[in-house]
C-alpha cells in the first residue's frame, strides 16, 4: 500500500548555470501561476516558488520499500518552463530509480502556466528544485537561496549539497580579464573608445573588460543580437557560454574553441588547404580582484604554398619542419601538413583601482594601427609579466618577457637560447584630442649567467643607460614614440616613431648612413564613414629602414622564435594598408589591401650580401654599404595583397563565426632567387572559427 508523504524541507531556486536564461535583464518576468496573477517583482517570484513547492508536496508519492527502510535523502530536479508555459524536466538526481521516476511523473502533471517574459516576449526559464525525504513538518517557509536559514533547516545536507549557485549574469564582461585581441572584434568598440575627451589609453592592448565597459556596453550589445532559442543546444549554439557557473564570490565559464577551415590555393602542390583546430577555454574569477583564463589548442593544418614556405624558412634547429607564424613550433603531420599545439594563459590580480598585475603566456600589442612597429602580436606566444598603472591622465605599462632564439648556432644540447625583454610604455592624454606615448625597450641574453638582469626590473629606470653600463654588446635598447589626434568623434589620426640606433653626425652628413635605423607609421581612421553606421575605414603607411630590429649579436635582435617582435616584415620595407570593416547585426565583412616594397637579400652569405631586411643577420657582417642605404635596397620586391572576408557571427558570447575569405597575393621581385620569386596566389577558404586572436597571412 502506498502512503502519501509530505516531502521537502527547503526550496532552492536559481537560474541554472548549465542553462542560462535566454533573456537576462531588468525587464524579465517570472512565469505566472493562476494564483499569482496580479503580483509583481519579488512577490511574483515568491509566489512562483511557493506554487511549485505546494504542488510537489501534494502530489509526490514515496514507494513502500523506501518508507519501510526509513530512507532519507535528497532529490534534485533541474526543470524548465518553456516559452509556451509547459513544464519540462531536464535532469533528476536521486539515489533511487523510483524517486527519479516519481519526480518525472509529478512534474508531468503540472498544467500550462503563463511563461516567463523578457521585454514583453515569452521566453524559457530554468530552475533547480531540491527536497529531502522524509519531512517532519509541513509548515516550511520558502526562503531565498542566500538566507542563513537554509543551513539550519537542512541538517541532512552535506557541504557539497549546501553550495549555493546564483543566476549567471555575465560577470566576465565586467571583470579585469583581457578581451581576446582580434582586430575585427576590437573594431566593434573602437569608435566608442575614441570619443573626444575620453580619458582612456587605446594603444596598450589587449584591453580589459573594465576598460571597455566605461564606453561600450558589451553585455547590452550582445543582448541585442540574441536569438529566440528554447532548446538547450540552440541556446548554447546561438547565445550562451557552453558551461557557466556563478556562485558566492566566484564564477567560471568553459567553452569549446574551434578553427575549422577548408580551402584551395592556386599553383599549390597540395589539392586543398585546411586548418583543424580543437581547443578548450576556461575563464573565471575569484572575488573581484583575481581573474584567470587558459586555452589549450590542438591543431593540424596545411596552407597556401607561400605561407608553407615561409613557415619552413623560419624552422627551428632539431628537425622540426616549421614554425607556424604567430603560433609556434610545428611537427610533421602526415606527409605534407603540420601539427602545431599551443597553450595560452593569463592570471590577473587587481590590488587597487590604479594597478593590475598580469602573469601570462600570450602576446601583447602597442599601437592604434593595424601594424605596430614597437610591439606587435605577430610572433609566437611567450611568457610575460605585465604591470598596468592607470591614474590621472596617465597609463604606464611595464612588460617583462622571456623569449627564445631557436637558431642552430645558439642551441646547446637541444636547448634553445633564452633572452629577456623589458618594455616601458607611458601613455599621456595631453588634452581632449591629443595623446602622446613614450616607449622604451631592451633585450639582453643570459651571457655569463646574467639571467633576468635585476638592473632592468625597476619599472621607472631609463633602460638605455643601464644597457650601456651592462655592456652594449649583450643588450639592445630601442626608443619609440606614439601619437593620436582626435580630429572629431569620427576621424582619428595616429602614428609611431621607432628609433633603433641614431648617429647625429651621420644625419648631418646627409648620406643615408646605415646607422640611422628608424621607422615610422602614419595612419587615419574614419568611424561610421559617410554616415553609414558601423562602417570603419582605415589607411596606414609604415616605413622601416634597413637593419632596424637587427643587432651586432643576432641573439639580441628584436625577435622571438625566428619572428619579429615588431613589424612582421622585419626591416627594409615600406607598405600602405587600406582597410574597410562593416557589420550589421550578425553579418560582417572585412576588406584589407596592402601595397608594399621590400628589400630582400640575394644570398644568405657573402661580401655585401646583407641588405638589412633579415633581422637575424649580424649588421656588422657582410653589410651592403655604410652610406647610401635606402628602403628597398637589394632584391627590390613589389608586393600586393588583397584579403576579403565576409561571414556571420554565430555566437556573440564566444565570438564564433562562419566565414568565407579570398586572399590574392602578387609578388614581383627584381630578380628571382630560391626564396623570393615572381608569383601570384589566389587562396579561397571557408570555415568556422572562434575569433580569439589575430592570425596574419600577409607575408
Amino acid at each position: 500500500m502506498k502512503k502519501y508523504f509530505i516531502v521537502s524541507t527547503f526550496l532552492i531556486v536559481f537560474c541554472s548555470s548549465f542553462g542560462q536564461n535566454g533573456a537576462v535583464g531588468l525587464e524579465e518576468r517570472f512565469p505566472v501561476f493562476e494564483n499569482c496573477k496580479g503580483k509583481e517583482s519579488i512577490d511574483l517570484e515568491s509566489c512562483f516558488y511557493s506554487e511549485v513547492q505546494a504542488f510537489v508536496f501534494q502530489n509526490f508519492v514515496v514507494s513502500d520499500h523506501l518508507i519501510e527502510n526509513k530512507f532519507t535523502g535528497v532529490v534534485r530536479v533541474l526543470f524548465e518552463v518553456d516559452a509556451n508555459g509547459v513544464f519540462k524536466v531536464v535532469f533528476v538526481n536521486a539515489v533511487d530509480e523510483n524517486l527519479i521516476k516519481e519526480t518525472k511523473r509529478v512534474f508531468a502533471k503540472f498544467g500550462k502556466i503563463q511563461p516567463a517574459t523578457y521585454n514583453g516576449k515569452p521566453t524559457y526559464s530554468q530552475y533547480n528544485f531540491s527536497f529531502t525525504i522524509p519531512l517532519q513538518s509541513a509548515d516550511v517557509k520558502v526562503v531565498p537561496v542566500n538566507a542563513a536559514a537554509v543551513a539550519t533547516q537542512n541538517q541532512q545536507l552535506t557541504e557539497l549539497d549546501r553550495i549555493v549557485y546564483k543566476k549567471f549574469e555575465s560577470p566576465e564582461l565586467h571583470s579585469h580579464l583581457n578581451i581576446p585581441f582580434s582586430h575585427s572584434y576590437y573594431s566593434h568598440f573602437d569608435a566608442a573608445m575614441n570619443q573626444v575627451g575620453s580619458n582612456n589609453h587605446t594603444a596598450s592592448k589587449p584591453y580589459t573588460y573594465t576598460e571597455v565597459n566605461k564606453y561600450y556596453d558589451i553585455e547590452k550589445e550582445n543582448d541585442k543580437l540574441k536569438k529566440k532559442a528554447d532548446g538547450w543546444w540552440a541556446r548554447k549554439l546561438w547565445n550562451e557560454n557552453m558551461v557557466a557557473i556563478q556562485g558566492d564570490g566566484y564564477w567560471f565559464t568553459l567553452n569549446p574553441v574551434v578553427d575549422l577551415q577548408l580551402g584551395k590555393a592556386s599553383q599549390s602542390i597540395a589539392s586543398y588547404t585546411y586548418v583543424n583546430t580543437r581547443a578548450i577555454n576556461l575563464r573565471g574569477g575569484l572575488g573581484t580582484q583575481l581573474n584567470f583564463t587558459t586555452t589549450i589548442y590542438e591543431s593540424q593544418g596545411r596552407f597556401a604554398d607561400y605561407f608553407n614556405r615561409y613557415a619552413e624558412s623560419i624552422k627551428p634547429v632539431g628537425g622540426d619542419p616549421a614554425i607556424i607564424p604567430g603560433v609556434g613550433i610545428a611537427k610533421s603531420f602526415k606527409s605534407d601538413a603540420y601539427d602545431f599545439p599551443l597553450a595560452e594563459a593569463n592570471l590577473t590580480y587587481t590590488p587597487s583601482k590604479f594597478i593590475d598585475l598580469q602573469l601570462g603566456y600570450g602576446r601583447n600589442f602597442i599601437g592604434d594601427g593595424y601594424r605596430s612597429l614597437l610591439e606587435a602580436d605577430g610572433a609566437s606566444p611567450y611568457p610575460y609579466f605585465k604591470i598596468n598603472t592607470n591614474f590621472w591622465k596617465i597609463k604606464y605599462t611595464n612588460t617583462f618577457m622571456w623569449l627564445k632564439d631557436v637558431r642552430p648556432e645558439v642551441t646547446l644540447e637541444r636547448t634553445y637560447a633564452t633572452k629577456f625583454m623589458a618594455n616601458h610604455y607611458l601613455s599621456w592624454n595631453v588634452s581632449n584630442k591629443l595623446n602622446l606615448g613614450f616607449f622604451e625597450s631592451v633585450i639582453w641574453t643570459n651571457t655569463n649567467d646574467r639571467g633576468f638582469d635585476a638592473s632592468f626590473v625597476n619599472p621607472l629606470i631609463f633602460y638605455r643607460s643601464v644597457e650601456f653600463a651592462s655592456s652594449a654588446r649583450t643588450g639592445n635598447a630601442m626608443l619609440g614614440m606614439t601619437f593620436k589626434y582626435k580630429w572629431n568623434n569620427k576621424v582619428n589620426f595616429y602614428g609611431q616613431f621607432l628609433l633603433d640606433e641614431f648617429s647625429l653626425g651621420d644625419v648631418k652628413e646627409r648620406d643615408n648612413s646605415w646607422k640611422n635605423k628608424f621607422g615610422y607609421q602614419l595612419g587615419a581612421k574614419y568611424y561610421n564613414a559617410f554616415n553609414v553606421e558601423n562602417l570603419l575605414l582605415q589607411l596606414e603607411f609604415n616605413h622601416v629602414r634597413p637593419y632596424v630590429y637587427s643587432h651586432s649579436d643576432p641573439i639580441t635582435n628584436y625577435g622571438h622564435n625566428n619572428q619579429s617582435m615588431g613589424h612582421q616584415w622585419g626591416g627594409n620595407f615600406e607598405e600602405l594598408v587600406a582597410i574597410a570593416r562593416y557589420r550589421k547585426g550578425r553579418l560582417y565583412a572585412d576588406a584589407k589591401f596592402t601595397v608594399g616594397v621590400r628589400g630582400f637579400d640575394f644570398a644568405d652569405t657573402g661580401d655585401n650580401s646583407n641588405y638589412g631586411g633579415n633581422i637575424y643577420r649580424d649588421y656588422d657582417v657582410d653589410r651592403y654599404a655604410d652610406s647610401g642605404v635606402v628602403v628597398g635596397q637589394g632584391n627590390k620586391t613589389n608586393i600586393f595583397i588583397g584579403d576579403v572576408q565576409a561571414g556571420y557571427l554565430v555566437n556573440p558570447a564566444t565570438n564564433l563565426k562562419v566565414f568565407a575569405s579570398i586572399i590574392y597575393r602578387n609578388v614581383n621581385p627584381l630578380q628571382n632567387t630560391a626564396t623570393v620569386f615572381k608569383e601570384s596566389t589566389n587562396w579561397f577558404s571557408i570555415g568556422l572559427r572562434t575569433d580569439v586572436f589575430n592570425w596574419y597571412f600577409d607575408y
